[in-house]
């Protein structure tokens, strides 16, 4: 294994470009590893299962190519219609892409969710495999090549299985290099200073959901979701203002975001705002209103108007 940055990556003087998508079973690392490709945050993370919501996309620029990864929810047996509508975009989402990077961590063993999403990936034969086998750094070199034994039996498709950590940057740079000898090649398809194609507004609502999410129940992630109303940069001032809806399903949920005397709902600003000033590069004031919509994830009518 190799531990050099992915930035280190070579693969001739052909310029190559497309869209590479991460599936796998909820929290088995797939944002943490667009981040760490990127260089940059542009998905939260969590240990909660089923944090990311979107299909949100990082750019990776190479001197021989750009990488377009599209980071998406987990593949799950849905149990709401939120859940439907998640499973629709990731499916829609592997329809477009030219590779789709199969998540399964060096830790623990191939399980019947794994089989499943393996499964559901002969759907979509025109885009290329690759196993990724991650959280090298917490596994021992026996358990990784069980798992590497157990990964190659998986499919028979296999362009390539890439052992790796995101979080100690092991063999980030073998990634990069084996995604893109997979690409087509193609001129730049984003400018050489983008990251990211998620809108300010996007980002600082996860970045408060993501805030939220820090330390709660395991059945209140699913309930929780973010709108900004307003970003207001006071120039005189050198200060955005951020005012922003943080949404419960139940009155419940409500108190347990505020905590007692508001002591929680402050540890959530403080948290976001620690994330959300670097990016606008001013100091923020972050106004956070909790609100409660009834059972949204199963409301057709109130997914719409949260973004989904």
């Amino acid at each position: 294994m190799t531990t050099d940055s992915p930035q280190a990556a070579s693969t001739g003087p052909e310029h190559r470009a497309g869209f590479v998508s991460f599936v796998g079973r909820p929290n088995v690392g797939k944002s943490t590893l667009t981040n760490a490709l990127v260089g940059e945050k542009v998905a939260i993370t969590s240990s909660k299962p089923q944090t990311t919501r979107r299909a949100i996309r990082g750019i990776l620029h190479q001197k021989n190519g750009q990488l377009i990864l599209v980071d998406t929810p987990g593949i799950h047996r849905p149990r709401t219609l939120l859940g439907e509508r998640l499973n629709s975009l990731v499916q829609s989402t592997l329809g477009d892409v030219d590779v789709i990077g199969l998540c399964i961590p060096a830790n623990e063993k191939i399980g019947p969710g794994d089989r499943f999403i393996s499964e559901q990936l002969d759907a979509f034969p025109r885009a290329k495999k690759v196993a990724i086998v991650t959280k090298v750094d917490v596994a021992s070199r026996t358990a990784i090549a069980e798992q590497l034994l157990a990964v190659s039996a998986l499919r028979d498709d296999w362009e390539a299985i890439v052992p790796l950590s995101a979080t100690s940057s092991i063999q980030l740079d073998t990634l990069v290099s084996e995604l893109l000898k997979l690409l087509p090649e193609s001129p730049p398809l984003y400018p050489a200073d983008a990251v990211t194609d998620e809108g300010l507004e996007s980002r600082i609502a996860e970045f408060i959901r993501e805030a939220a999410l820090e330390g709660v129940t395991d059945e209140l992630p699913h309930s929780l979701a973010v709108t900004i109303d307003d970003i207001v940069e006071r120039d005189d001032r050198d200060l955005v203002e951020v005012y922003a809806n943080l949404f419960v399903e139940r009155d419940s949920q409500k108190g347990i975001i505020i905590g007692h005397a508001g002591s929680r709902l402050k540890d959530v600003g403080a948290r976001a705002r620690a994330q959300i000033e670097p990016l606008v590069g001013k100091r923020v004031f972050l106004s956070i209103r909790v609100k409660v919509a009834k059972d949204w994830q199963r409301d057709a009518k109130q997914l719409g108007r949260l973004g989904f």
